[in-house]
């Protein structure tokens, strides 16, 4: 059964805004223990979700802003985050990562003091960018096709974790919006969706959501 828990942010309770260096900004790091399998961030209904028409016609100060902290969904779609979840940081050695869902866990216990970290590279880049994560499994320079490279990696470590989600407290679940589904992987009826589900591949026009894979 999956544990609920009432919740004061919409990014993970357990976790602040903290300054990490004039090159990185801020960042998002945990005030307590945040095991593995726990749901860390979802999309939810005050999330702006802005169209590549719509960034067309918005004004310049505005558009760098989005630009800057959103990401590009596999349907083109770019998603604004209301709340902390704008602030978490690339690292090569992600704290968390996306099932084929619309939400990320953490892949391994995330301790108190550590930063709550992704990997942009699974969030459709339009453009490279070289790394600044200085972890043990840092490549460098994040691309855009990084997932066709890493996707199976990233499955991996997701699947090891995706068990734990129905044995930790889930701050967020009420936020998850495919709770059914992802009900019917922890009981074994279904497979885990692939992170590449949300795969959108550069100069494409098609929805990301063909590109379905399977674990």
């Amino acid at each position: 059964m999956i544990r609920c828990v009432s919740i004061n942010l919409l990014i993970h309770p357990d976790s602040e805004l903290r300054f990490v260096s004039p090159a990185i900004g801020y960042g998002l790091f945990a005030t307590r223990l945040i095991p593995m399998g726990t749901i860390t961030w979802a999309v939810d209904p005050l999330d702006q979700i802005i169209s590549s028409s719509r960034l067309e016609i918005l004004p310049r100060l505005l558009s760098r802003h989005v630009d800057r902290y959103s990401y590009l969904t596999g349907q083109g779609d770019r998603i604004l985050c209301w709340d902390h979840g704008r602030f978490v940081n690339h690292s090569c050695a992600a704290a968390c990562l996306s099932p084929g869902f619309d939400f990320e866990i953490a892949v391994k216990d995330i301790a108190p003091d550590e930063e709550i970290t992704d990997d942009y590279g699974t969030l459709n880049l339009e453009e490279p960018f070289d790394c600044l994560c200085a972890s043990t499994d840092c490549r460098g320079r994040i691309l855009p096709d990084d997932p066709i490279r890493n996707g199976p990696a990233w499955d991996a470590l997701i699947a090891h974790a995706f068990p734990a989600i129905a044995n930790v407290d889930q701050p967020l679940w009420d936020l998850v919006r495919e709770k059914a589904a992802v009900q019917q992987v922890l009981a074994g009826d279904s497979k885990l969706p692939s992170s590449l589900i949300h795969y959108r591949a550069p100069g494409t026009e098609s929805p990301g959501r063909k590109n379905q894979l399977m674990a």
